[in-house]
């Protein structure tokens, strides 16, 4: 079973690019305005300086997305969006759960995969703040999870695989303002958007709906909306389709796709990784692929057979 899923999923990236050789094609060609490609190389732990003398830490994945990111990415200031593990290792009581990781994220669209266990959900939570290393760094923008847990969790918004879990409030625009209210925005710019915010997600119908009487794939999608309301720089998603049947999946993922920010999404679900950036592949704590869908999925699928 899982070699035709893999199978499946290289025929449909090949499909995508108009090959079967796995060489790059015309999906990977410049458009008007980008430059041409360039070979990458991934930095584990140190970073090059960009022209402006930002940080940037180049990689081998896919140019154009980290061409765009690096375009339409930039803070204020300049500097590009870049997410860093270092030397992170994490422990339960006495159990190990991560181990010696060090990664350093740019690309628009990160998929983080891994057999039941293998603790890519540990990795999704420390890039938010809601867990601490016991080990190593997490920087989001050179700011330390450590120090700045706070400003951590402002700027990287979380969803999780249940929104049983994240939904507070009893009604639906109440859930999606109360994080708007908690940073203390005025309360004409809360009212606006939480309005765009609902009909983005064709959710303007379930306005004054009771929260519990949504259905699975509505609660995700406000789950959704409750997070990116708040405008965060990033968005990592731990599994959140795992709950939903097809149509809802589908409804969910489209959603994710048109996701302006840099997304990292935790699955198990080898579909969901196509047209990625880069695949991260999680086994017992540890990281042992690092690559492009169609390889991280080949290493991911000989690991578990």
């Amino acid at each position: 079973m899982q070699e035709f899923v893999l199978a499946r999923f290289l025929r449909n990236e090949s499909r995508v690019s108009g090959n079967t050789t796995g060489e790059k094609t015309g999906r990977d060609a410049p458009e008007p305005g980008e430059p041409a490609p360039v070979s990458f190389v991934l930095h584990h732990g140190t970073n090059s300086q960009d022209a402006d003398g930002s940080a940037f830490a180049p990689t081998r994945r896919s140019w154009r997305g980290s061409w765009r990111l690096f375009q339409a990415g930039r803070s204020p200031g300049g500097s590009l969006p870049v997410i860093e593990v270092s030397d992170v290792s994490h422990s339960f009581g006495d159990r190990k759960v991560l181990r010696d990781v060090t990664l350093t994220l740019t690309e628009r669209r990160v998929g983080v995969v891994g057999a039941n266990g293998s603790s890519k959900s540990t990795f999704a939570r420390l890039l938010n703040g809601l867990l601490i290393p016991d080990e190593g760094r997490v920087r989001i923008d050179g700011i330390d999870s450590r120090k700045h847990v706070k400003e951590i969790r402002r700027r990287v918004g979380f969803v999780f695989q249940n929104p049983d879990n994240q939904i507070v409030f009893p009604v639906v625009e109440e859930d999606i303002a109360f994080g708007l209210k908690n940073a203390r925005i005025p309360k004409d710019e809360i009212a606006r958007r939480v309005d765009a915010i609902l009909q983005r997600y064709r959710l303007g119908h379930l306005r004054d709906q009771a929260t519990h009487l949504l259905s699975g794939g509505e609660k995700q999608m406000l789950a959704l909306a409750a997070v990116l309301v708040t405008e965060p720089r990033y968005v990592v998603l731990d599994e959140p389709m795992t709950l939903l049947d097809l149509r809802n999946k589908r409804l969910v993922l489209e959603a994710i796709h048109e996701i302006e920010q840099p997304v990292v999404l935790v699955t198990h679900e080898l579909e969901q990784l196509q047209g990625l950036d880069r695949v991260i592949v999680f086994d017992e704590g540890r990281v042992i692929a690092d690559d492009v869908p169609c390889r991280a999925i080949r290493r991911y699928v000989e690991a578990v057979s």
